[in-house]
C-alpha cells in the first residue's frame, strides 16, 4: 500500500491509494454491491463503463450466501464478480446494529440470527477476518460494535473500549492469514473503525487509541444513524485531526451529495452509501440542479434527457425523461437499470469535480456554488 497526498486546500485532501489490485484516486465514492452486486441490474462492465473506482461488498451477507467458502472455491471475489479493481468489504459489524433484535454481544463475538433463514450465526473478530480473507477482498474493515448514535453514555463507554480490543485481535489474524500459503490476496489491507456515537470527547480518545496501532487506513463509523447532519459535522470536526492524516480516512454510509462535499471539506477520502442505488430503484434521479422525481406527471412529455450534458450512458444514448418515467412507472426492470446507472454515475462523476477543484486549488469556490446548485428541483 502507498497513499500520497498529492494537494490539500484547508483540510481536504487530494490523494492516490496504490493496493495490489490498482490505484485508487481521491476522494472517492465505493460503489456498494452489498451481495458482489449493485441492486438495478449493473455489472462489472457497466461499473467500468460509469467510471467506478472502487467497490464495496458485505461480509455478512456474503457469508450468509453463497457462502464465503465458495466464494474462495471460486477465487476470490475479484474472480467471482468479474472485477478486476480494488474491493473494500464491510466486516458484517454493522448487521450487529441492524439486527438489533436477533444478537446477543459478548467479549468474544456476537451470536445473531440469519435475516434469511434464522440459522444461528456467531461472528467475532478472528471469524469476521477469516471470512474476509476468503472473499479476497483488497481492503478489509475490523469487525466492530455500532452503538445507536444517542446511546446512553456508559453503553458507548463500554462498545468503544470493546471496539478497541476487538480490533486488535482482528490485526493479530490478519496477520496469520496474510502468511498462509492457501491465502489468495496476501496483500489484504486492514482498516479500523473509530466509534464513539454523538460524544466528541469518546470518539476522539478512541481516534487516538486506534491512531497508535498503524493500521492501513481509518473510517469514521455511527455515523448517518439517526443524528442529524450537524451532529455529523461536529463529530467530523471533532475526530478527523486526531487519526492520521498520512492514511485514508473513510466516512462509513455516508452520503447525499451535500454530506459528501461537507465531508471532503473536512479532510475525508473514502465515501459509501446505497442512496444512488435506493433512490434510483425509486425514480429519485440526481442531477447538478436538484433531484429529478421522475415518476412526476410533468415528465410524461419531456422528451430531454434526465440532464443535459450528462455523459452517462442513459442521457448521452439519447434517452428521454418521458421514456424513463414510462419504465420506471411500468416497473420495466429496464427503467429501474437506467436510474441506478444514471445515478452511480453522477456520483462518480461528482467525486471526479471535486478532485479536479482540489487539483486547481479551487475547491472551497466549487463546493459553494455546487451546494447552491443542488437546492434546484432538477428542471433545468
Amino acid at each position: 500500500m502507498n497513499y500520497t497526498i498529492l494537494k490539500e486546500e484547508g483540510l481536504a485532501k487530494r490523494a492516490r491509494f496504490e493496493t495490489v489490485h490498482g490505484s485508487v484516486e481521491t476522494p472517492v465514492f465505493m460503489n456498494v454491491a452489498t451481495a458482489a452486486a449493485i441492486k438495478g441490474g449493473l455489472s462489472s462492465a457497466d461499473l467500468m463503463e460509469i467510471g467506478t473506482q472502487i467497490a464495496l461488498c458485505n461480509t455478512y451477507h456474503l457469508h450468509v450466501r453463497p457462502g464465503d467458502e465458495t466464494v474462495f472455491k471460486l477465487g476470490g471475489l475479484h474472480s467471482f464478480m468479474r472485477w478486476e479493481r480494488p474491493i473494500l468489504t464491510d466486516s458484517g459489524g454493522f448487521q450487529v446494529f441492524s439486527l438489533a433484535d436477533l444478537r446477543k454481544i459478548k467479549e468474544e463475538g456476537v451470536t445473531f440470527h440469519s435475516h434469511i433463514d434464522g440459522a444461528r450465526i456467531f461472528m467475532g473478530p478472528e471469524e469476521s477476518m477469516r471470512i474476509q480473507s476468503h472473499l479476497a477482498s483488497t481492503i478489509a474493515m475490523a469487525f466492530d460494535e455500532c452503538p445507536p448514535s444517542h446511546a446512553e453514555r456508559d453503553y458507548v463507554e463500554q462498545s468503544v473500549a470493546r471496539t478497541t480490543r476487538w480490533l486488535a485481535r482482528c490485526k493479530e489474524e490478519m496477520k496469520r492469514l496474510n502468511s498462509l500459503p492457501e491465502t489468495i490476496n496476501k496483500d489484504q489491507l486492514l482498516f479500523g473503525i473509530n466509534q464513539g456515537a454523538v460524544y466528541p470527547d469518546i470518539r476522539i480518545s478512541h481516534a487516538e487509541q486506534i491512531s497508535e496501532m498503524d493500521l492501513d487506513g481509518y473510517a469514521v463509523g455511527g455515523l448517518a444513524v439517526g443524528e442529524t447532519h450537524e451532529e455529523m459535522y461536529e463529530i467530523l470536526d471533532a475526530v478527523v485531526p486526531h487519526l492520521p492524516r498520512n492514511k485514508p480516512t473513510y466516512l462509513m454510509g455516508v452520503g447525499t451529495p451535500q454530506n459528501i462535499l461537507e465531508a471532503v471539506e473536512r479532510g475525508v477520502d473514502f465515501f459509501d452509501c446505497v442512496y444512488p442505488s435506493r433512490n434510483g430503484r425509486h425514480g429519485n434521479l440526481y442531477t447538478n440542479y436538484g433531484t429529478v422525481r421522475i415518476r412526476n406527471a410533468r415528465y410524461a412529455l419531456d422528451d430531454r434527457p434526465i440532464e443535459e450534458g450528462c455523459g452517462c450512458p442513459v442521457c448521452r444514448g439519447g434517452y428521454s425523461r418521458a421514456y424513463v418515467r414510462h419504465l420506471v412507472r411500468s416497473q420495466e426492470t429496464l427503467g429501474l437499470r437506467m436510474c441506478v446507472m444514471h445515478n452511480l454515475y453522477f456520483y462518480n462523476n461528482l467525486m471526479t469535480k471535486i478532485r479536479d477543484a482540489l487539483d486547481k486549488g479551487c475547491f472551497a469556490a466549487f463546493k459553494k456554488g455546487m451546494l447552491e446548485q443542488l437546492e434546484g428541483d432538477g428542471d433545468r
